[in-house]
């Protein structure tokens, strides 16, 4: 399986203007809720949803969005760049949220997880890897001042690969 964050990894949020990684295109959102008058600024580089895919179809990994965004990545970010609807984990939960959600959706299956903020809850994330125990888990932490990079792909390919073959 291949978990996917949002902001972070696709959205090099941290970035500024002057620093913002090539190939990166502005979109601009209007949320249902979302408190501010403003829309909500994404850079995304339409290269990353043929790149995921092709990553997926590689190894034979599902690919789903494991973001605050949940569904909603579906129909906004999603068609930005070129990826077909794709399965997303809810989170219900409190501090560590997406740790225990993510356990919930992989239940045993190997992962490769693209996130910028394990490092915010150290608790949780050692509790998530241990009750994984020897399952193939592999937490790939993305500067959200970069994003994703091919890099950063390249190695989670040859990691799932491995796996297979």
């Amino acid at each position: 399986m291949v978990f996917v964050d949002v902001d972070g990894p696709l959205n090099p949020f941290a970035a500024t203007e002057a620093t913002r990684p090539p190939g990166y295109v502005e979109h601009r959102f209007r949320l249902s809720g979302w408190s501010r008058r403003r829309p909500l600024r994404l850079w995304l580089d339409p290269a990353h949803g043929a790149a995921l895919l092709g990553l997926a179809q590689r190894t034979g990994a599902e690919l789903v969005w494991a973001t605050t965004w949940e569904h909603k990545a579906n129909t906004m970010v999603g068609p930005a760049l070129g990826l077909p609807q794709l399965p997303a984990v809810v989170f219900t939960e409190g501090p560590g949220w997406k740790f225990p959600g993510v356990s919930r959706y992989a239940h045993g299956r190997p992962l490769v997880w693209f996130n910028d903020d394990f490092d915010l809850y150290p608790g949780p994330r050692a509790e998530f890897l241990s009750r994984r125990g020897d399952t193939p888990t592999l937490l790939v932490p993305v500067d959200p001042h970069v994003g994703l990079t091919g890099e950063v792909l390249a190695g989670a390919r040859a990691w799932l690969g491995g796996l297979t073959g």
